[in-house]
């Protein structure tokens, strides 16, 4: 199951996906930047889990390092892609739980369900 590359989630059924999303967890994409001259990238993370409670700023730490440090360096995305990737994961990143539910209930369906879809 692809939910497995979510390390933290990696053994969970999908009811229990379900269960922690129900309680406020959910699944956060954040975004990163790299420059080298004139050539800047800017890039997303792989799917995290944040569970309920949890800052979901704080998570976005390696990433938002990353590109403070090194997301500067292009001219002229450089400068454009930076402060876009730092303001969106201190704010939170990208909340991608309703693709990651709809997986998981794609998943959790019979094959017969999946067919008529």
């Amino acid at each position: 199951m692809a939910l497995d590359l979510i390390k933290p989630t990696a053994g969970m059924t999908p009811q229990e996906i379900e269960f922690e999303i129900s309680r406020g967890a959910r699944f956060v994409v954040y975004q990163w930047a790299v420059s080298v001259l004139i050539m800047s990238f800017k890039r997303n993370s792989p799917v995290v889990y944040v569970k309920a409670g949890e800052n979901a700023a704080m998570k976005s730490l390696p990433w938002t390092l990353l590109s403070f440090f090194v997301g500067w360096w292009g001219i002229p995305w450089g400068f454009i892609y930076t402060p876009q990737v730092i303001y969106k994961n201190l704010n939170g990143g990208a909340d991608v739980t309703s693709y990651v539910l709809a997986a998981v209930r794609q998943t959790n369906a019979s094959p017969a369900q999946q067919f008529a879809r």
